[in-house]
């Protein structure tokens, strides 16, 4: 299991928690390959019960916990660790009533959002330190109940358990407030609850009135109200897994239970309000996630594809929902967007489509894998959501058209599949469809790419139709369901890793959109060339063996040699697979297409040898241009007219 989770604020932001009887962990939530492997995970300071804190824009020096309060801060480039105990004892087989301080198994390290310098560790006391661990002050009294009856050898009498999983009176909980330095929230084992706005120089018990000995599990500070705070209490080891979550607006002064809708028997270990939404609550149940959009007033299971399973911890990154399991991983409901501005949402309401969180353009496969251990993806693109009515008849057609901020339509997707369409090796790919679920929230995701470009049937094009992946900038969406429409924006923003000015982003998209047109207008030109030789056959199949129309299928022959040599220069068509590529060489639609995916790297770079390559292309391609022209012009001319001449009886009644 992971006990907690916590992320730090880097594109990709990391993911770190602490598992049982493992290392603690630290994983990226993204990477640019096809999923996340066991390459990009690396293990972090502490041991299996740690708590972890650092510096979230600059997570160079870690602080990692063990049981009995071992605590370490590990340097992330050496991976070297430093021990940092306030009092260091060997601490195993100890009898808790004996230690100077009690730890829990899953002892608080937190930074402060204020200053992360100040690095709060809690045994049965608050210590803090602001050196590194050098010099560790305790910063509160005792805040426990201290009832040394209870502080024995544990597992006694069959074996002691001095690994200090049965330490007891201790803090298992410390929340510090984003909104002030001197507000600490502290939370124990034995059911106690103190709050000290003075920065710990006083300290007030607030415990719910009537709660007796039980496990604050978490509490969390409303980021919209500095008074609001929440709860999560567990009585699990009374054999009470009823849920207990409680919440208070004046600094504990008062409370209320808020468990309307929860299971009786689903206990729960962490309760988190929306960082963007006042109000809506989301909570970590042993069976699964809730939720809450009236501040706890009711509450709703909302598990999606996540696994029935235990949920230990929650917290927020980039408007993503982060999880912790006892099933030993992180899951992540990417984009709380349609949940936060949608959730009241009516299933008789009309078309909708949410406006997403700000994308970043970067590359990366979101498919899932099964059967592997490779962590998914967040899909790359611009997640968008939508809500569709309920009273939808099966003919009914969507349609999603996204365009730039000059107006113009990049791309679009439907419903409904293409008719006709076929799929064959080097083709183009199976279009994206926009799922209908009725009286339902939809997903789909954009790809940020222009609409790919059109093919010549049967024929292997070398790098695929994919259109160009669009600069950053802002792009409208609009959604139209009948005469229902919906529209609304998407920021896409570059990838803050690679060092590149919004200028660079145009130079690329611009000198792909050159190219872009060559293939496009080749991939057009044979198209209709071939569509002309579809009506020669046709004349010659009624001119045939007529010796009064020679003439006419002389030329029909000339233009279809002419004809299948100029295509011959544009596209191979002896290409089948990508094996054949080593054996036919490619033409000049497949070189520009090479062209365009070299210079499609997400670091916009366009080098002389590209700009170079790409002037010759285009000459190349103007070279065929005039060819087509003068087929067009002097040979279509020569057999029309020579067609004309003939007056070509087109319906013959058969001789017997």
């Amino acid at each position: 299991m992971f006990y907690r989770v916590i992320t730090d604020n880097l594109f990709p932001y990391n993911i770190y928690g602490g598992q049982q009887d493992n290392s603690s962990l630290i994983t990226a939530s993204r990477t640019t390959g096809a999923g996340i492997t066991w390459k990009d995970w690396e293990s972090g300071p502490g041991c299996e019960s740690a708590f972890l804190a650092f510096d979230p824009d600059n997570p160079q020096k870690i602080y990692g916990g063990c049981y009995q309060g071992n605590i370490s801060v590990m340097d992330r480039t050496t991976r070297e660790e430093v021990d940092i105990m306030a009092y260091p004892v060997a601490g195993l087989g100890w009898t808790p009533s004996d230690m100077k301080y009690r730890f829990n198994w899953n002892a608080p390290i937190v930074a402060s959002p204020q200053d992360p310098n100040t690095i709060y560790h809690c045994g049965n006391h608050v210590l803090v330190t602001k050196d590194a661990g050098e010099t560790w002050t305790e910063l509160s009294p005792d805040l426990t109940r201290n009832d040394k009856e209870k502080q024995v050898v544990g597992g006694t009498p069959y074996t002691n358990e001095g690994a200090g999983g049965e330490v007891y009176n201790t803090i298992s909980y410390l929340e510090a407030s984003q909104h002030s330095d001197q507000v600490l929230w502290v939370g124990s084992d034995c059911g106690l609850i103190h709050v000290t706005t003075d920065g710990g120089a006083n300290w007030a018990n607030v415990t719910p009135p009537n709660l007796g000995e039980s496990l604050v599990n978490s509490i969390d500070v409303s980021p919209h109200n500095p008074a609001v705070a929440y709860a999560a209490i567990t009585k699990y080891k009374f054999n009470d897994m009823s849920p207990m979550i409680y919440q208070t607006a004046d600094y504990g002064k008062t409370w209320r239970k808020i468990i309307n809708g929860i299971d009786s028997k689903h206990m729960i270990r962490v309760v988190r309000e929306d960082e963007r939404v006042e109000g809506l609550l989301y909570a970590g149940s042993e069976s699964g996630l809730y939720i809450s959009n009236n501040n706890g007033a009711q509450w709703h299971k909302m598990n999606l594809n996540l696994p029935v399973c235990p949920i230990t911890d929650l917290t927020f990154r980039d408007n993503d929902l982060v999880v912790a399991t006892s099933g030993r991983s992180f899951w992540v409901l990417d984009d709380l967007s349609a949940i936060q501005k949608g959730y009241n949402i009516k299933a008789d309401q009309g078309l909708h489509v949410y406006q997403p969180k700000d994308s970043y353009r970067v590359r990366g496969s979101g498919r899932s894998r099964p059967g592997t251990s490779m962590g998914q993806n967040p899909a790359s693109g611009v997640t968008i959501d939508y809500f569709l009515p309920s009273d939808l008849s099966d003919s009914t057609s969507l349609a999603l058209e996204v365009y730039d901020n000059g107006g113009e339509l990049i791309s679009s997707y439907s419903s409904k599949a293409p008719k006709g369409f076929k799929s064959y090796p080097g083709g183009p790919s199976k279009p994206a469809l926009l799922p209908m679920k009725k009286g339902s929230v939809n997903r789909f995701n954009w790809n940020m790419r222009k609409d790919p470009i059109s093919g010549v049937a049967g024929v292997f094009l070398l790098g695929g139709y994919n259109g160009p992946m669009v600069p950053p900038g802002t792009y409208k969406i609009k959604m139209s369901l009948g005469d229902q429409v919906s529209e609304t924006m998407v920021i896409i923003k570059a990838d803050p890793r690679i060092e590149a000015s919004q200028s660079d982003y145009d130079a690329q998209y611009a000198a792909i959109k050159q190219a872009e047109q060559i293939v496009k207008g080749i991939q057009n030109d044979v198209n209709k060339m071939r569509a002309v030789k579809k009506d020669i056959a046709s004349v010659q199949g009624i001119i045939k063996d007529r010796n009064e129309y020679a003439t006419i299928d002389s030329l029909a022959n000339q233009i279809n040699e002419k004809i299948d040599e100029w295509e011959s220069g544009l596209i191979q068509t002896d290409q089948k697979t990508f094996q054949d590529v080593i054996n036919f060489p490619n033409k000049l639609n497949a070189e520009v297409n090479n062209l365009m995916g070299r210079m499609g790297g997400m670091d916009p770079v366009i080098t002389n040898g590209m700009r170079q390559r790409l002037k010759d292309l285009q000459d190349q391609y103007r070279a065929v241009e005039i060819e087509k022209e003068r087929i067009i012009n002097d040979d279509f001319k020569a057999f029309n007219q020579a067609f004309k001449t003939a007056n070509v009886e087109l319906l013959s009644y058969p001789k017997d």
